[in-house]
């Protein structure tokens, strides 16, 4: 874990070049950043981030904008990036609020002439110091909205970076609250055994929670060497389906999907199997959507 040092190296905007579009922004340190995943893997960090503002409030689904200066391609002043919030609601620390957030270091590959190129803000923030200052935006309102009743049973799907907000809700479910009734079930897919987070051999977050009596996770790994993510996560929604679908027929479950698109539509996919049909499924998820327990944050 690489520890926060008492040097600052600012990576903020002068106010006066602040543009207007950006809205409200906030000034924040990164005070650790850990790699969750080994060297023969994608680079996912965990970074921790110091708001030095005690008035700074979020709750469990928010997400972030991290701010990186320019100049950019296009003539672009700054590149705005948005992240989901992996931590429960924070109570002030000295005079700073905590939030973490998860980040893989991104490339993608020019269409046209095939080279590659880092992602902006991804790079941006793996290689930043502890004590650095950036410029954040947010926190942004989520579709994400934890259930107040503590008799709710939560089911959370996803693939990749999309567990950072079921960590939060986790945290705030066993540790802040403490009393949650509920069953809470998440469902994870990845290449391998490393690729998942916070559930890895290098990083067992979430082994904190296996002992409450109303969590299960079902970590979904890649059988074969080039299945995807998402298609693990089919994998481990087949060999768990009967009890995804017994939430399911509760009325009183409210469904979390988190990460890319593909994992929202496979989990559809399976459901429709137990439902009987597809247009049976599309009925149940209609009345659930109408009720108000269901929730994606998916991103291509």
């Amino acid at each position: 874990m690489t520890q926060v040092s008492a040097s600052t190296h600012s990576a903020t905007l002068p106010a006066g070049a602040l543009p207007p579009d950006l809205g409200q922004t906030t000034q924040a340190i990164i005070k650790e950043s850990q790699r969750v995943t080994p060297e023969t893997t994608d680079e996912v960090r965990h970074i921790t981030l110091e708001v030095m503002d005690p008035a700074f409030q979020f709750v469990e689904g928010q997400s972030i904008g991290v701010v990186v200066p320019g100049p950019h391609d296009f003539g672009n002043a700054y590149h705005l990036r948005r992240y989901s919030i992996a931590n429960a609601r924070s109570v002030p620390v000295g005079s700073g609020v905590n939030l973490d957030i998860l980040v893989r270091r991104c490339f993608y590959v020019d269409e046209i002439s095939g080279e590659r190129y880092p992602g902006i803000a991804s790079n941006f923030l793996c290689d930043a110091k502890p004590g650095q200052q950036i410029t954040l935006t947010g926190p942004y309102l989520s579709a994400f909205r934890m259930p107040l009743d503590s008799r709710a049973n939560i089911l959370m799907i996803g693939t990749g970076t999309g567990i950072a907000p079921f960590r939060a809700f986790a945290q705030h479910i066993y540790e802040r609250r403490g009393d949650w009734k509920g069953q809470v079930r998440l469902y994870y897919g990845g290449h391998s055994g490393l690729d998942l987070m916070y559930t890895n051999d290098e990083h067992t977050d979430l082994a904190n929670y296996y002992d409450e009596k109303t969590f299960k996770a079902f970590r979904a790994l890649g059988s074969r060497p080039l299945m995807t993510s998402s298609q693990a996560l089919e994998q481990g929604l087949h060999d768990h389906a009967t009890e995804a679908w017994r939430l399911i027929k509760d009325a009183n479950t409210h469904v979390f999907i988190s990460g890319l698109s593909k994992a929202a539509k496979v989990f559809c996919k399976v459901m429709a199997e137990q439902a009987g049909s597809e247009e049976d499924w599309l009925k149940v998820k209609e009345q659930m959507i109408e009720d108000g327990r269901w929730s994606e944050l998916i991103y291509d």
